[in-house]
């Protein structure tokens, strides 16, 4: 076998490295917090390069009405507010660990989005 073909071969045994981005959104905190630590205990069990829990700024909802439902009386407010949290978790690894690690039990409320590219 030539030293050309040793190297094609060892190449293609090599698994496929990707860049992997977790979006984890919620409007409670703590289980968003857990879910986060739990994601990032499996991937330092599985020795990947392990970017985050990026915390991006909350989006906070307002709704501001009259509490009279016909207009007369005092001019009373109700003020309410919903608070949506984001996190982002960056991984280096192959799509088949990944899998692995997203199969973690999560909590109630939380939204998982998993985009996966091709590492240069």
């Amino acid at each position: 076998m030539s030293d050309f073909e040793k190297q094609k071969t060892s190449k293609s045994e090599k698994p496929r490295i990707h860049r992997i981005r977790i979006t984890l959104t919620s409007r409670n905190v703590a289980n968003l917090e857990k879910v986060c630590a739990d994601l990032k205990k499996g991937a330092m069990d599985k020795n990947l390069k392990v970017m985050g829990p990026v915390r991006l700024p909350t989006k906070r909802l307002k709704i501001v009405t009259r509490k009279s439902p016909c207009g007369n009386g005092t001019n009373t407010w109700d003020r309410f507010e919903m608070r949506i949290h984001k996190r982002i978790i960056d991984l280096k690894s192959p799509s088949e660990i990944v899998k692995q690690i997203t199969s973690i039990s999560i909590e109630p409320g939380v939204e998982v989005e998993v985009t996966i590219k091709d590492s240069k």
